[in-house]
């Protein structure tokens, strides 16, 4: 049995010394809740969360001795010039939920990395990076978690971008009593490696491909059936139009598949903005919280929340990553929807195949969704309560859809 495995902390992520001045009021938050009463939170401001103004950033440094990467001051910067107690995340007293989560997984190793594995250095100043954005080695580390008997059908769960595998928390004891449920970190983001780009691996909607193809070939050898949700579905489909063989079945959730879908909401395209964008991704609120709640009637507790910053906290990796992607995704999606589509309406697709969607998904309009599906032998199944990110939003719903999706 492998050692168990331990969170990585946040220390060292912070300055010791750091004074701001921020230029915008604190974000507002109200208690809500869902119909079983669970009291929740939902984000009432979906603005900036900081502001620039006469290109000066809110804030004023006087000292960051401590910061062992630009990308882990960065952070620490965003998060007291947002008002956010950064302290609170190093000085935690017990397991927070991001450990226990953490602890229920294990490694897994797929997909060799290329080039020399030169030492990665920061594109600001050429500075050598932490561990957290250097390879681990000649094979990438991927975070993987996994419900049920090995002796069950086997159901590979996939977040969206930009995501983690946390996202199917709530669908993994659904499904556990009938199938092998398992959900994994990407390269890039959550607790999985996160190279820094050029580096071993680019983040580029071809690579992400191949590297799924690796991942599968690891943990699930024999037939399966795969979930996937949002952005990353066209590489899925990709892969699965050559591996039809070794699927069961395919369920999308709120995949882009219209025209209109090839353009990235404001949210994620901000991430690609020239030297903005390598800022903006550093923020932990912006970058987890923001792009979350944006995309639909999103609520969570402020413990899970703390859980999706945990990688923007700890360095500059999960940042540096964020960007990388983004770029790429506003280069290539286009182009990887329009194969999506064309795979899904040849007559060479034999995978069986349900579009599941939230109805209120902000990012992407269900508009010509059921028009592209009409006379193709693809089942739609709709979530009224359900936003882009569905599996967050009513994980138990989705979990026993896709039971009854599979039986």
């Amino acid at each position: 049995m492998a050692p168990p495995l331990a969170a990585p902390r946040f220390h060292a992520a912070l300055p010791r010394g750091l004074l701001l001045r921020p230029r915008k009021p604190l974000r507002s938050w109200r208690r809500a809740a869902r119909p079983d009463d669970q009291d929740l939170y939902v984000d009432d401001d979906i603005g900036d969360g900081f502001s620039f103004s006469g290109g000066e950033l809110g804030v004023c440094v006087y000292a960051c001795a401590g910061c062992k990467s630009l990308g882990g001051f960065l952070s620490a910067l965003m998060l007291a010039n947002m008002g956010i107690d950064a302290g609170k995340y190093a000085e935690a007293e017990g397991p927070s939920k991001s450990d226990e989560w953490f602890a229920q997984g294990r490694m897994v190793k797929a997909h060799a990395l290329y080039g020399n594995k030169e030492k990665a250095k920061d594109p600001f100043f050429g500075l050598t990076m932490g561990s957290g954005s250097q390879s681990s080695g000649d094979v990438f580390n991927w975070f993987c978690v996994e419900a049920g008997s090995s002796s069950n059908p086997t159901v590979l769960l996939i977040h969206g971008f930009p995501s983690q595998a946390y996202s199917y928390r709530n669908v993994l004891p659904v499904l556990s009593d009938k199938y092998r449920s398992i959900a994994f970190d990407w390269l890039g983001f959550g607790f999985s490696d996160k190279p820094q780009p050029k580096y071993g691996f680019d983040y580029t909607l071809d690579e992400y491909t191949s590297a799924l193809e690796s991942l599968i070939d690891a943990v699930a050898p024999d037939k399966l059936s795969i979930v996937v949700q949002g952005y990353f579905a066209p590489i899925v489909v990709k892969y699965a139009n050559e591996h039809q063989d070794k699927l069961n079945h395919l369920i999308l959730v709120n995949p882009p598949i219209t025209d209109k879908h090839a353009k990235l909401p404001s949210t994620l395209a901000c991430f690609s903005n020239f030297l903005l964008g390598e800022v903006f991704s550093q923020d932990p609120l912006r970058a987890s919280d923001k792009a979350l709640t944006s995309s639909g009637p999103y609520m969570m507790k402020e413990e899970d929340a703390t859980v999706y910053r945990r990688p923007y906290l700890v360095s500059g990796a999960s940042g540096f990553a964020l960007n990388a992607i983004t770029r790429a995704m506003g280069k290539d999606l286009k182009a990887y929807i329009e194969s999506m589509r064309s795979i899904l309406a040849s007559d060479s697709w034999n995978t069986k195949t349900t579009i599941c969607w939230g109805l209120r998904d902000r990012w992407l309009t269900y508009d010509g969704v059921e028009d592209f599906c009409d006379g193709l032998k693809h089942n739609v199944v709709q979530l009224p309560m359900a936003g882009h990110h569905a599996q967050e939003d009513r994980g138990e719903e989705l979990g026993n859809i896709i039971k009854r999706i599979l039986r």
